[in-house]
C-alpha cells in the first residue's frame, strides 16, 4: 500500500519533549509514504509556536492563527488515509485529533512509551484505536511498517 497519505499527531503546545522522536518517526514514514503533517517533527518548533502572531495584525491574530490551525489540520485528517500518533507527551490536540479522526472512521495507532507515562483510559478503553505501548524507540519501526504494509 506504498503511496498512503498518514497523518501524524504529536504534542506542539502540551510540550515538546518528545519533538526528536516525532521527527525520527516522520522521516521513517516518509521513506515510502507522505505525511501529512510534517512539521510536528520540526525541532525548531517551540511549544508556544501557536500562539505566537505571524500572519496577521491586530488583537485578534492568536484567534484568527487557531482557526487556520483546526481548519488545516481537521482538512488533513479528512483527506488522509490513516492516523499515527505519539502520546507519550499529553496533549489536549492530539486527543482531539483522535477523537475526529475516529469519527470519520480513520484508521488510528496510537504510540506511546510506557516507562514514561500512562495513557489516558480514554484511549486505552476505547476499542477503536490500536495502542502500540513501546519501552525503546527501536519496537516503533516494525510496528510501523506492519501497518504501512511494508
Amino acid at each position: 500500500m506504498a503511496g498512503l497519505k498518514v497523518y501524524f499527531a504529536g504534542s506542539i503546545r502540551g510540550g515538546r519533549a518528545d519533538a526528536a522522536i516525532y521527527k525520527r518517526i516522520i522521516e521513517y514514514i516518509q521513506k515510502t509514504d507522505t505525511v501529512l503533517t510534517e512539521h510536528v517533527g520540526d525541532l525548531s518548533l517551540s511549544k508556544h509556536e501557536g500562539s505566537k502572531p505571524v500572519m496577521f495584525s491586530g488583537t485578534d491574530n492568536t484567534k484568527k492563527r487557531d482557526v487556520l490551525i483546526y481548519e488545516q489540520d481537521t482538512n488533513w485528517l479528512r483527506d488522509c488515509d490513516l492516523v499515527i500518533a505519539e502520546c507519550t507527551t499529553p496533549s489536549l490536540g492530539v486527543g482531539y485529533e483522535l477523537a475526529f479522526a475516529e469519527k470519520l472512521g480513520k484508521p488510528v495507532h496510537i504510540f506511546y512509551n510506557r516507562k514514561r507515562t500512562a495513557l489516558s483510559a480514554m484511549l486505552t478503553g476505547d476499542k477503536y484505536f490500536n495502542i502500540h505501548p513501546y519501552k525503546a524507540e527501536e519496537e516503533i519501526y516494525p510496528v510501523i511498517d506492519s501497518i504501512l504494509q511494508r
